[in-house]
């Protein structure tokens, strides 16, 4: 997408004072998120853009962020944390096992459903750095999600454990459930027309986390 697709000004902004550099990098993160839900694009996330946006000299993102990527990693690691906080929420509101389980991957669905941008973007673009030219580490991507993944498998353990789920490795389980409501929140996403049963969310779930009838 063309980086110049709006060339009006954006109002100057105001000079931080000493020690709220913290502030610039906060909105330089929350002007990258709001291109990418406004855009749905995320090579719209560019440096002149989020600089435009957020009222700065591009130059002044290099004190925060040494490239593009490391504004993607940290919008992407934003975005996780809030997925993580939901699922946190919903689980918490349940009142039994099998309700918990329910709960995380219902509300997974959902937050794939109300930010499909920035879902689409949590798990890989044209943003991922080559690691052998890149500040970022393997160790910055492979932490991506962990937080999510491991609700998810605690959840599922809970199961187990009430004898409502015959799971016998529940870690390896809790993958195959992730990939079957990441599977499912993508084709939702890109075949919309496609006549989904009301029900495909909870056979799944029940058939992927070896839940009992």
């Amino acid at each position: 997408m063309d980086d110049d697709r709006d060339d009006a000004p954006r109002p100057a902004r105001a000079r931080n004072r000493r020690g709220e550099g913290a502030r610039l990098r906060e909105e330089i993160v929350t002007a990258a998120v709001a291109l990418l839900d406004e855009t749905g694009d995320e090579s719209a996330v560019t440096l002149r853009a989020v600089a435009r946006q957020v009222g700065i000299a591009a130059p002044s993102i290099y004190r925060h962020f040494p490239d593009q990527p490391s504004i993607m990693l940290a919008v992407v690691q934003q975005a996780f944390d809030e997925l993580e906080q939901l699922l946190r929420v919903a689980r918490d509101a349940a009142e039994e096992p099998r309700g918990r389980l329910f709960a995380v991957c219902l509300t997974y669905l959902g937050f794939a459903q109300l930010h499909p941008g920035r879902y689409r973007t949590m798990f890989g673009g044209l943003w991922m750095p080559d690691l052998d030219n890149s500040v970022l580490t393997e160790s910055d991507m492979t932490a991506l999600g962990q937080g999510s993944l491991t609700l998810l498998a605690e959840a599922l353990a809970d199961c187990v454990a009430a004898d409502l789920a015959t799971s016998t490795d529940p870690f390896a389980d809790s993958v195959a459930l992730w990939l079957g409501l990441h599977g499912l929140a993508h084709q939702r996403a890109v075949t919309v027309v496609f006549p989904w049963p009301e029900d495909l969310a909870e056979r799944m779930i029940t058939a992927l986390a070896h839940l009992r009838h």
